[in-house]
């Protein structure tokens, strides 16, 4: 048997993309209620301390204000009784607003404005007057760093770092070329163009339907019975359409804790839309202290790897990442030596956040890598070829499932031209600029998790999947229809591809980069077992020219079921599926990864990232001109959302390098920066040319159809490679990202 396989691999436009460019798509602050009520949260003043008193006798006097939620008055949730849980993915207890007097961050929301609109709302909002008690904020990591500590417990689905493998103290002591320096990152928020918003329409009867935005449905839909007590028949949960998320929108956020809340007490729809503000209120990628350590021999190849990092965390939960196990694994080195320690700190718990952990500590190492290869005279390419190891991560003793790394360095290397390259600082000039060309790896993890999903095929030779994963702008509703299309030969256009709703078959939320391995392995088992059943049924039809032929002999084409070697004798799948009692032919799969092969082995998907940056001295200015990245991620579904998913990655990259902090005012506690005209990300203006390389790299082990996932990979290793080009042009070495004009002028 075969099926027309010109779809998966090709570049397709976005089956979703003319709804989003006509306002079609709606996003969850846009869904009509009848008598919808308008919710507006008011923040905190402070960092830490207690509210000693709220006085919103005011506010309650404005027309159209229907109710004002504070800690004083709201009603009894089940979140209050220990029977329920707010366990959510990623795992952790968030910040439950309301629940008590006591200030943990700058912006906690301190009361929730209930009106008939949105304005009357926020006028409202502005005439709460709240007193404080307030206590001296610690929210300085190089203060509160002396009383770091090792997590007590591990995030479930983050390993802690390795035990130590050989002496690493001992071999970097006797090293002939040791580099040992500290590097950091600065704090940053997602800003996805979509704020936070929930809309909550009460159904009757204790049943509501509520719009977030979420990068997974099935998260929202388990916080809610968790905190609130609801049986899973009373909640239905949707989220079609995402803004972007980055991370922020893993986890429930505040509003949507408040929207439910309200909606339950007073029985009508409500509506809670954060603003701009308000988005840096919550999650961020946190702040870390890295120390990295190497030693090597002459020739480059290393005898000891030391990585140790200290991040902040909340004063409520322990939020953990991998930051320092790749250190362990990217490079053959048989003494290695990682440590990861929290310090607590008066903000909200940070946030996974693009490729969360491999940001930070693949900077730091990547840019000690670069000061290895400077301090060895090596060429930072060659350095890691003399330090790569082929099929084993030396952290879990597990075989690769594949590492075309080598390829992603070759043929990266070519084409940027990095032959050329004159490796001494301050050696390449164009004009009145100093041009320099850095490199850095990229590593993350491939991942599938359990996601079911079901296929539908109906008497009009229309195809549908469905699964309850997010579409964060990633494409996952082009590449689930390009599967269904090939699996049964049809068009796209005869394929729908519905997502976001937990009516849907089950699925885990859309981050990891596991999406298009898990949905698309779910889809493609569910429209095998389709494509089985309209055989079956195509033989049994009456003068069936398929009568006597057998599965492996006959094409899926064009809509219909054809003999292989006489494509005259067919059957379309419509005529097939008419004779159904149902008039549709239907299956409900669950792809799972396999506990074998995860026992055996391990999957990453790789980059080679080189980058041209022009500085003119005078000023400081940066600009990256030039970006080729190479990646080996697996069989490559749909070459243009792909290749957008590495150019959007890239471009976050270079925000993290060049423009990307959130400025914490020790003081008060608060982020000052919050808006994003003093938050800068890059424009059009600050991104030059991208060049986007998919190596090939079968793999039969990551996933049951090829694919390991690009979501993270763009962005992990740029930021180091625009650290290193820049060290080349100027010879001076910044080690604490943004590198920003000042900075630069001062090193």
């Amino acid at each position: 048997m075969t099926t027309r396989q010109n779809l998966v691999g090709t570049a397709q436009r976005r089956v979703d993309g003319r709804a989003k460019v006509t306002g079609a798509a709606r996003y969850a602050a846009e869904f009509a209620a009848t008598d919808l009520l308008h919710g507006v949260v008011v923040s905190s003043a402070i960092a830490r301390g207690k509210i000693t008193r709220i006085d919103s006798k005011a506010a309650a006097a404005v027309p159209g204000v229907v109710k004002i939620y504070t800690h004083e008055n709201r009603p009894r949730t089940a979140w209050l009784d220990s029977s329920y849980s707010d366990e959510v993915a990623p795992p952790g207890h968030p910040f439950r607003a309301l629940r008590s007097a006591e200030i943990m961050f700058s912006g906690q929301p301190v009361a929730l404005v209930v009106a008939g609109d949105f304005e009357t709302a926020t006028y409202a909002a502005s005439l709460i007057e709240v007193a404080y008690a307030a206590e001296a904020p610690q929210t300085d990591l190089d203060r509160q760093r002396s009383e770091s500590y090792v997590p007590p417990k591990k995030r479930s689905g983050i390993e802690p770092p390795p035990k130590p493998r050989g002496d690493a103290d001992r071999a970097f002591a006797g090293a002939p070329v040791r580099v040992q320096q500290e590097y950091r990152v600065a704090v940053e928020h997602h800003n996805p163009m979509e704020p936070h918003a929930t809309t909550v329409v009460w159904e009757g009867g204790g049943a509501i339907t509520v719009h977030d935005k979420i990068q997974g449905v099935t998260n929202t839909h388990a916080y809610i019975q968790g905190v609130f007590g609801l049986s899973a028949d009373k909640v239905r949960v949707l989220s079609p359409f995402v803004g972007g998320g980055f991370g922020s929108g893993l986890r429930p956020q505040y509003q949507l804790f408040l929207s439910v809340l309200a909606a339950l007490d007073l029985e009508r729809s409500v509506r809670v839309v954060l603003t701009r503000d308000q988005m840096f209120t919550f999650g961020h990628r946190p702040l870390a202290i890295q120390t990295v350590s190497l030693g090597a021999e002459a020739d480059g190849r290393l005898t000891a790897i030391l990585h140790d990092s200290v991040q902040e965390t909340s004063r409520f939960e322990d939020y953990q990442e991998n930051q320092v196990n790749w250190s362990g694994m990217l490079y053959r080195c048989d003494n290695t030596k990682l440590g990861y320690e929290l310090a607590k700190l008066d903000t909200y718990t940070p946030a996974d956040m693009r490729a969360p952990g491999a940001v930070l500590g693949l900077y730091a190492l990547e840019a000690a890598m670069d000061e290895l290869a400077y301090a060895t005279g090596i060429d930072p390419v060659e350095l890691r070829l003399r330090n790569y190891i082929d099929d084993r991560d030396q952290n879990t003793n597990k075989r690769l499932t594949s590492k075309a790394l080598r390829d992603c360095y070759i043929q990266g290397a070519e084409r940027f031209g990095w032959s050329r390259r004159d490796a001494r600082p301050r050696s390449m000039t164009e004009g009145r600029e100093l041009v320099g060309w850095g490199m850095a790896t990229g590593v993350w993890e491939a991942m599938m998790q359990k996601t079911s999903a079901r296929a539908t095929l109906t008497a009009d030779g229309r195809l549908e999947v469905a699964t309850a994963t997010a579409d964060i702008g990633t494409g996952t509703y082009t590449i689930l229809t390009q599967i269904g299309a090939d699996a049964l030969g049809l068009r796209m256009e005869d394929v729908t591809a519905r997502l976001g709703d937990t009516s849907l078959p089950h699925a885990p939320l859309e981050g990891g980069s596991w999406t298009a391995a898990s949905a698309g392995t779910a889809v493609q088992i569910a429209c095998e077992t389709v494509r089985e059943a309209v055989f079956k049924l195509a033989r049994r039809l009456d003068g069936s020219p398929l009568a006597n032929v057998d599965l492996d002999h006959v094409t899926f084409r064009d809509g219909r079921i054809e003999v292989t070697n006489d494509p005259s004798r067919s059957v379309s799948l419509a005529d097939a599926v008419k004779s159904s009692k149902g008039g549709k032919v239907e299956a409900e799969e669950t792809a799972s990864p396999s506990m074998i092969q995860q026992m055996r082995y391990v999957a990453y998907t790789h980059s080679a990232v080189f980058v041209e940056v022009k500085v003119d001295e005078e000023l400081g200015v940066v600009r990256v001109t030039r970006v080729v990245s190479a990646v080996a991620a697996g069989k490559i579904l749909n070459l243009k959302t792909a290749r957008s998913q590495i150019l959007g990655g890239i471009v976050m990259g270079i925000g993290s390098a060049l423009h990307e902090e959130s400025v914490l005012d020790h003081d008060f506690g608060r982020f000052m920066n919050h808006n994003l005209a003093e938050y800068h990300v890059p424009a059009n203006a600050d991104i030059g040319a991208i060049d986007v390389i998919f190596v090939d790299e079968p793999d039969d082990k990551a996933s049951p159809i090829g694919v390991k996932g690009l979501g993270e990979i763009g962005i992990v290793g740029t930021g180091a490679a625009v650290a290193n080009a820049i060290y080349h042009a100027t010879g001076k070495r910044v080690r604490d990202l943004p590198i920003t004009i000042d900075k630069l002028l001062d090193a």
